[in-house]
């Protein structure tokens, strides 16, 4: 095939390329603006719904339930290798709309907050399914889009068009955080959810355009004959969990994961208890981290493409997350202006880690692969992100309430904290692991994206 031949498809046009990642960009906004929209809300589904700590737990847990136990999330991926981005896209997010609509109904005061159901309050159980049903649709349509960047960044910007994915998303996380409660206060606890439900509907048509370009992709392929990828095969999944490589990467991301986002379900909680910042401010302090994101996860993935290095920039975020940790731990220096301080630092590690992890895959797992892998890696993510806040929520109810002057409880959140600080100092050690079996695996990962 000539160097002509090759600049012939449709992927090597910069326009074609950015354009895709917008669109699919877009629509991870809209599902990550839905996937925190309650974690503001903790206090107020408190107060207004009656819900306690291990509720709110048990709600936020569900994310992960049928990705988990039922395996959705490793169907996704095998259903992504088989059939392709287009049709598992628009059927994940289906999913949203129809887990977002369920959980909707079950905040909006459709359900007696007074029905119990198991033991748990019927509000709680239809509103936790909800969450589980978009949980499948936002994990599936989190590998669809990475694998869609990988195949149409192959050998040019992976790293930077991942990490400004990655950012818009961010930007649907601080969006949520940021103005769920002002929303809340002005109109009803049930309305960021639907206006969560509204943008979803748009973030469906955004992904149909994507499809329609995706398939003049192949044409174009086609055309420039060339050969299509190996078809996917079930004993692929076995050979990837033979890869070593693999499970060090798996690790380190449920690791850090599970001392981020389950974190931030708390955080704005954690600003009012122990900084004494007002409820309806207090989600802006935690919304600092996904919009320090926005700016920096683009930057740092831009020098993996150039420069390399991507093993180094895992360990240094994960050595900054735990003295995050460990700073919000501390009992003292108990003022808004220090919880801002760390949290913009928070956003630094937690764009150094994404920023090199997830371009880091397609260098250990072959293409045809890449769908199953990248399930796999966000199924074992699941199994943090599901036990984690459930665990957090018990360990408030039982070990660290404290009750005021005014009889309303409160919280120490030391001991979750250091929690917390624990995950990172474990993600350390993978990352780590990873940098020695990369010297001696050889997969590149200290070694520029971008082909001469």
């Amino acid at each position: 095939m000539t160097q002509t031949q090759i600049k012939q498809t449709l992927r090597d046009s910069k326009a074609a390329r950015w354009s895709v990642l917008a669109l699919v960009s877009f629509t991870m906004l809209c599902g990550y603006f839905l996937t925190d929209i309650m974690a503001p809300m903790k206090n107020m589904l408190e107060e207004i719904l009656g819900w306690s700590s291990v509720e709110y737990g048990l709600f936020t847990s569900a994310y992960g339930w049928f990705n988990i136990f039922l395996g959705m999330l490793i169907i996704g991926g095998i259903i992504l290798d088989k059939l392709g981005p287009r049709f598992t896209g628009i059927l994940s997010v289906g999913f949203m709309i129809a887990g977002c609509a369920l959980k909707y109904y079950a905040v909006a005061g459709f359900i007696d907050p007074e029905a119990i159901l198991w033991k748990w309050k019927l509000q709680v159980i239809v509103a936790a399914v909800g969450f589980a049903i978009f949980g499948v649709g936002i994990e599936t349509a989190g590998i669809t889009v990475t694998k869609v960047i990988a195949r149409w960044f192959k050998g040019k910007e992976i790293a930077l068009a991942m990490g400004l994915q990655v950012a818009v998303a961010r930007l649907g996380t601080g969006l949520a955080l940021s103005t769920t409660i002002p929303i809340a206060i002005r109109f009803s606890l049930s309305t960021p959810v639907l206006l969560g439900l509204i943008l979803l509907c748009i973030g469906l048509l955004a992904y149909l355009v994507f499809c329609v370009m995706d398939k003049k992709l192949d044409k174009s392929l086609e055309a420039n004959l060339y050969e299509p990828e190996e078809p996917f095969r079930l004993s692929d999944i076995g050979i990837i969990l033979k890869n070593r490589g693999f499970w060090l990467i798996a690790i380190l991301c449920v690791l850090f994961y599970s001392a981020v986002f389950p974190f931030l379900k708390y955080a704005t909680e954690l600003m009012i208890h122990k900084y004494r910042v007002d409820p309806e401010l207090a989600g802006i302090i935690p919304a600092i981290l996904p919009f320090g994101a926005i700016l920096l996860t683009p930057v740092f993935g831009s020098i993996y493409d150039r420069k390399g290095k991507g093993a180094t920039i895992m360990v240094y975020g994960s050595v900054m997350l735990i003295g995050v940790h460990l700073l919000f731990t501390l009992p003292f220096l108990n003022y808004w202006w220090f919880a801002g301080i760390v949290m913009l630092v928070l956003g630094v590690a937690f764009s150094l880690v994404p920023s090199a992890m997830w371009p880091s895959v397609p260098k250990i797992i072959p293409e045809r692969q890449l769908g199953s892998a990248y399930a796999l890696i966000f199924y074992i993510q699941n199994i943090g992100l599901s036990m984690v806040p459930l665990l957090i929520g018990f360990v408030l109810d039982n070990y660290c309430k404290l009750d005021s002057a005014g009889g309303r409880t409160t919280y120490d959140y030391t001991l979750p904290m250091a929690i917390f600080t624990l995950f990172g100092l474990l993600a350390l050690g993978v990352a780590l692991l990873l940098k020695a079996e990369d010297r001696k695996k050889g997969y590149g990962l200290e070694e520029a994206n971008i082909k001469k």
